[in-house]
């Protein structure tokens, strides 16, 4: 990677944390932030700052080039959703839309790779950013793992890893071995409540990356936000793959799972 490069960022901690490892690098890194999603924070710690629509590719690229961006990584949370908006429609990504074989959430950010790397961007993997996140195999943290939660873990796994698998979502909860809820455009936050308010307390939430997961299209992440979630739903567990799931704010996010009884397994 050079010396120069450009942030796509969404919501989430992910993009911060990539930022403050680019710049202990001696990095240039220029921000493109997403209205609406990305943090304020973003632009005190970034050497050149813009935000931009979801439908403002056009911008996107020239706030690059300007800077001589040629590199650049996808970093954070990209609702879904965001497709439905009108103002998409209204700016003339329909068409663009239409030609696509589906509105997958990795056949969108295909797209975008596509588009950009057709103006002359390079989209990198951002792995590089990631290895101080990611957790080995085994539990963390003080909370006890008990019977009902080791029988949950095992039998949601697999069904884990098909959604991923099948592009539909990375979380998946359960309870009493029976499938409670399925992340759809939601995302985590929101499946892990829906959850909550199905089966009440005890459930236990499991987040797995795709087998051949394209680390530079959406990287499934945890984090202290989440476990406030878990908290909040008095969930029992949360489970993720290690060497897949970054686990961002860790020491913080495990001292409140310990303080709410919330185990944590990594597993494979």
């Amino acid at each position: 990677m050079g010396t120069r490069i450009g942030l796509i960022a969404g919501g989430g901690d992910f993009p911060l944390q990539a930022l403050a490892e680019a710049k202990k690098r001696g990095c240039f890194c220029a921000v493109a932030a997403l209205r609406g999603a990305a943090t304020d924070e973003l632009k005190r710690e970034a050497d050149a700052f813009e935000w931009f629509g979801p439908a403002e590719l056009e911008k996107l690229v020239s706030f690059f080039k300007s800077h001589e961006i040629r590199d650049a990584v996808m970093l954070g949370k990209v609702e879904h959703r965001t497709i439905f908006q009108k103002d998409l429609q209204d700016e003339g990504l329909a068409p663009l839309l239409a030609c696509l074989p589906d509105r997958s959430a990795t056949t969108l950010l295909q797209s975008l790779i596509g588009y950009l790397q057709a103006h002359g961007l390079a989209v990198l993997d951002p792995s590089e950013f990631l290895a101080p996140f990611f957790c080995p195999e085994g539990i963390l943290g003080a909370a006890a793992v008990s019977e009902a939660v080791g029988a949950d873990a095992a039998y949601g796994w697999p069904l884990a890893k098909i959604l991923a698998d099948s592009d539909i979502g990375q979380t998946l909860v359960v309870k009493d071995r029976a499938v409670v809820a399925v992340e759809g455009m939601d995302g985590t936050d929101e499946t892990i409540r829906r959850g909550a308010n199905l089966a009440g307390d005890g459930v236990v939430v499991l987040k797995a990356g795709r087998t051949r997961q394209n680390a530079r299209i959406d990287m499934p992440t945890v984090g202290l936000e989440t476990m406030r979630t878990l908290a909040k739903a008095r969930a029992a567990a949360l489970v993720i793959e290690a060497a897949r799931v970054p686990f961002f704010q860790k020491e913080e996010a495990l001292e409140l799972a310990a303080r709410a009884g919330v185990a944590v397994l990594v597993r494979r």
